[in-house]
Parts: C-alpha cells; structure tokens; sequence
C-alpha cells in the first residue's frame, strides 16, 4: 500500500492512499464530533449541520456548491453518526483540487443562512417523522436509549421536533466553531491522488482552523434496561443486547469475529437455528457496536406477534 500521512501545523492529518492506474479518486473531510458531542439543548444540531454545510458559503450558493461537482461528474455527500460527521465527494483525478477546495469551503465559510435553516429544519422534521414510522429503524433508537439513558451517546442522531425546531444560526456555528478544530479533523484521499500537492492545499484552504479546543465527551457508561413502544404494525421488532468493546479495546476483533459467527449471514447460527429450522421470523442477524469508550453488541429480529414468546428464548440460548 502507498498510504501516506502528514500532520499540519494546525493539528489536522492529511491521509492519502495513492492509486496511480485509477482514474478517479474518493476525498472527504472527517470530523471527531457527532451526536455525543452534543449539549442537552443541542440534541439533533451535528445533524443539522450536516445538512447546512450544503446551503450556501460566503462565495458559493446552494446551487452553486451542487453544480460544481456535479458540471464534473462528481457527487458530493455526507453523513452523521453518534462520533463522527463526513464529509465527501467522488471525482475524476483531474478534479481532486476542485473537491477539496469545495469541502473545505462549506466547513470554513458556510453562512448558514435563516431562510435556508428553516427550510432545512423541516426537512429534518419530516425525517424523524419517517424515522418514527419505520420500526426496524426506530428499533434500534430504543435500544441505544435503554443502554446509555439520559447521555448524549444513547440520544437519537436526529434529535426530537422540538430540539430541532429551536435551533438558531447562530446555535449552528457556535457548535461547529466548539467542535470543528484541527485536532478532530482528518482529510483522507484514496485513488489517483498526489500526497504532497494535497497537503498544500489542505495547508492553504484549512489555514485559519482553529488548532484545538473541543471538549471531551461525556464517558459513557453503559447501564442497560428496556424500552417498548407498543404500535399496531403486524411484526414486533426486537433487538437483545448488551454492554459490548471499544474500538481500541483488546476485544473489539473478538466481539466483531462473534457477531459474524452468531448472525453474520445465512450460515451462521441464529439465521440456521431461527429461520432456517424454526421459522420463527424473516431476518434475524447480530451486531457489534465499537465506540471510543465503549460498544454495544446485538441481536435484532422481527417476528409476529405470536412468536415473540418462542423466538426470545431461543436467541438467548
């Protein structure tokens, strides 16, 4: 492998893997704040601003951002989880500057404006309403909010109506300014890349990132418990689980081995034991959350009403 890493005098790491025979390359920006980054009043806000990054900065609007990648083939995109936001785009090699230069836009010179925010914060609304109606989705909600109550690592990414309802521009770039440091920042390449010619752009474009600053989360601590809603879909979605490995735990690999032997596909022993012999539901597979300072590990299925009270027993054995 040819990956290469550079730390710049700001904190952030350039990574790149170089792969000259391509003719195309994978750029993101990745961010160590997510969900659990969050203040109580700020549930739902790292997704929030996921979402504005996209709306416009202080040279580029919305459009503008969209048919700068796009007038090149390339597709520009991001996510959010409970540690992590990303941010990235697919291009042609000749086209890697280009990428880079509209990331690091959106994530240093983003406006947010109001108009746009209270548009965006109906979108989400109307997320979280297709999230509630979706119970293999919702599910696991639940079960994130039975192993951490009232942390911000088992609150929902989404936040609530209401949290999201509240938030302000100036709420957004506090938040980003907070936690959106050197530090807590990677930009990782991989395909037809030039490890140097990427670090000086890095170097230009990220030059007033504030090096540090970002407060530590609050530890988790795993506690368990239950959590039902009771709807009138025609299958129960359940999800069994307990107190899994952290990421840089000595038994992350065993837990991950683990979770592919129990549920990891169709050979493995719940899928042949519940499905195959019994029955008893459609899917059924295993999981292994890692987090920094803890994980999780699961089991998740749906059956009918009616076999609820055989599948249960026979997962736990």
């Amino acid at each position: 492998m040819t990956v290469q890493t550079t730390t710049l005098d700001n904190g952030m790491v350039v990574l790149t893997d170089d792969m000259p025979h391509l003719e195309s390359a994978s750029i993101g920006v990745w961010v160590k704040a997510g969900a659990r980054s969050e203040r109580k009043a700020e549930h739902g806000i790292s997704h929030l601003l996921e979402h504005m990054a996209f709306k416009g900065t202080k040279s580029r609007t919305a459009l503008e951002i969209a048919e700068a990648i796009e007038n090149v083939g390339g597709d520009l995109n991001a996510a959010t989880s409970i540690e992590h936001t990303g941010y990235f785009a697919r291009v042609l090699k000749d086209d890697v500057v280009l990428a880079a230069d509209i990331l690091s836009d959106i994530l240093q010179n983003s406006t947010f404006d109001e108009g746009e925010m209270t548009r965006e914060k109906q979108v989400i609304v109307q997320e979280i309403g297709a999230a509630r109606d979706n119970p293999d989705d919702h599910v696991f909600d639940l079960f994130q909010q039975a192993a951490y109550p009232t942390q911000p690592i088992g609150r929902t990414i989404l936040g609530t109506v209401d949290s999201v309802r509240a938030f302000s521009p100036e709420m957004v770039g506090k938040y980003m300014r907070r936690n959106y440091v050197g530090d807590h920042m990677v930009m990782a390449a991989a395909g037809n890349v030039d490890h140097d010619g990427l670090v000086e752009v890095a170097k230009e474009r990220f030059a007033d990132l504030a090096p540090s600053g970002a407060p530590a989360p609050q530890r988790a601590e795993y506690q368990g418990g239950q959590e039902r809603l009771v709807s009138d879909h025609e299958q129960a979605h359940i999800v069994l689980g307990f107190e899994g490995r952290a990421y840089n735990s000595d038994g992350f690999y065993a837990a991950q081995v683990l979770a592919s032997v129990l549920g990891g596909g169709m050979s493995s022993r719940l899928f042949q034991e519940v499905r195959e012999k019994r029955g008893l539901c459609y899917w059924v597979y295993a999981f292994h959350w890692a987090f920094a300072d803890s994980g999780v590990f699961g089991v998740a299925a749906a059956t009918g009403e009616d076999e609820v009270s055989e599948l249960v027993p026979v997962v736990l054995d």
